[in-house]
């Protein structure tokens, strides 16, 4: 059962831990418990780190093709190593669940986050699974691009550092289980 399992969000240190970067966040996560290292993969476009989880390869990416256009190295990666949709789980920021909510999808619109749109149109299908970290929507007048490239505030970073951690060890357990709807029964809230 190899995986590949995607965090979505925006390349260089101007991004670093903003919202809209919830997904690399928590895939940077994964591959240190793992104590693997992301290396640059210039072909894919994405930063590449692999583990043996129970004997399985798992593969992690973060595109670095900035999110509006994260398709185009989740359909090269996949192509690759002769991957489907079905062996692929990307995770990603949703604005429109309450800060650090988790939820578990086997399939679905976009929602109108740009790079789940771009893994559709890629793709070709809705069918891929996602964990969707909720980031909330803007308690102000800001306007949601800069509430989303905006970083956490104090108590909202201390929720999202919490669920990260829960969706480390959602990821683990899916990977154990090979079951996805036990993990989502398990793990959405």
């Amino acid at each position: 059962m190899t995986k590949l399992i995607v965090g979505l969000g925006n390349p260089g240190s101007k991004y670093k831990d903003t919202k809209h970067n919830v997904g690399f966040m928590t895939v940077d996560k994964i591959v240190n418990s793992l104590n693997v290292n992301f290396t640059e993969n210039k072909v894919f476009k994405a930063e590449e780190a692999s583990a043996f989880i129970d004997g399985e390869k798992i593969y992690f990416i973060k595109p670095t093709t900035f999110m509006n256009a994260s398709g185009l190295a989740v359909r090269a990666f996949l192509a690759y190593y002769n991957l489907g949709p079905e062996d692929l789980i990307v995770i990603y920021d949703d604005l429109d669940m309450e800060v650090g909510k988790i939820r578990f999808r086997q399939k679905g619109s976009a929602g109108g986050h740009n790079g789940i749109k771009s893994i559709i149109k890629e793709l070709g299908t809705q069918e891929f699974d996602r964990v969707k970290i909720g980031i909330g929507r803007p308690k102000t007048d800001v306007n949601v691009v800069h509430h989303v490239l905006g970083k956490f505030d104090k108590d909202d970073r201390i929720t999202i550092l919490k669920t990260i951690d829960k969706v480390d060890e959602a990821v683990k357990y899916y990977l154990q289980t090979k079951d996805f709807n036990m993990t989502m029964q398990k793990f959405n809230g």
